[in-house]
């Protein structure tokens, strides 16, 4: 019972530790955008830092890595995308939005169960849909164009990044087999593999090493060893708690990022934003609580 309480706890704080370094992380990838390192650059090179040196690390565990199983493919391309479509996001538009259309991510996670893993929705499930979906007309609807859709490339991009990252909980849970170690191995991998495969439709310059500041050089190394705890504790924490609760839980990102944002970028949300926000946060509340729920599974 201890040892499960334990397990428990340091899980959870796994979890906040990775919602509150979310919350923060934008602001040195601004930083270094600022400095001519572009998001998809800094994405590849703080991530191969976290490749490099964590698979120093874990380098008995490599020979996982390389008889990976196709779902664990499949987790290493959506977790690689979740991660470099969400800095992009974060460096190109606003801060808040871009996350709580992130935060969308229970609802994607929600039709995932339905539709993937046959899981019967429920009726808090249908509640949590359409609380998210109401969320996200009320925040993005706008009268010139009504429609209620993102408005820019950034704003896609963080619709995207929230589906990828249902899928990458999903199948996280999912492969139960691999350690956390692969696991997080993947993740880098895939971030550094999307990172090239995205280079040539992004029209900002790749820097070379050589061109970068001993400065710049050592934020992104910070970086990197900061990817390699918090992956591996995000990891730890959705493996042992329910992927929703877990959605839940990370929306602490999202209080982090309020203040941050207003202090640090000096941006403001609209009173449709926070409606909408609100609903999208009481939607991923409901998700949590509909997944507590049993339901009868179809026969």
């Amino acid at each position: 019972m201890i040892e499960k309480t334990s397990t428990k706890f340091f899980a959870t704080f796994g979890l906040l530790f990775g919602a509150v370094s979310w919350g923060i992380l934008w602001y040195p990838y601004r930083l270094l955008e600022q400095a001519g390192i572009p998001g998809v650059a800094a994405s590849f090179y703080t991530f191969l830092v976290a490749l490099v040196l964590g698979g120093l690390v874990f380098a008995r565990h490599w020979r996982g890595l390389c008889a990976l199983p196709l779902a664990t493919l499949w987790l290493a391309l959506a977790a690689g995308w979740t991660n470099l479509s969400y800095v992009v996001a974060v460096i190109d538009g606003e801060v808040m939005r871009i996350m709580l259309l992130f935060y969308l991510s229970p609802l994607w996670t929600l039709m995932l169960a339905h539709f993937w893993l046959k899981e019967r929705t429920g009726k808090l499930g249908m509640i949590a849909i359409v609380a998210s979906l109401a969320g996200a007309f009320v925040m993005l609807w706008q009268p010139a164009s009504m429609l209620p859709v993102p408005q820019c490339k950034a704003e896609w991009l963080a619709l995207s990044s929230g589906i990828g990252f249902a899928v990458s909980n999903v199948l996280t849970r999912k492969i139960r087999h691999l350690t956390l170690r692969v696991k997080s191995m993947a993740v880098w991998a895939g971030v550094v593999f999307m990172a090239l495969i995205f280079l040539p439709f992004h029209a900002a310059s790749f820097p070379s090493p050589e061109t970068i500041s001993a400065y710049h050089g050592l934020m992104m190394v910070g970086l990197g060893l900061v990817l390699i705890c918090t992956t591996w504790l995000v990891q730890f924490g959705i493996t042992h708690i329910p992927v929703t609760r877990a959605s839940v839980i990370f929306l602490f990102e999202i209080v982090v990022a309020a203040y941050t944002s207003y202090w640090l970028a000096h941006e403001t949300m609209a009173l449709n934003e926070w409606l909408g926000g609100s609903l999208i946060i009481l939607a991923a509340m409901i998700a949590a609580r509909a997944e507590e729920v049993p339901c009868s599974q179809p026969g």
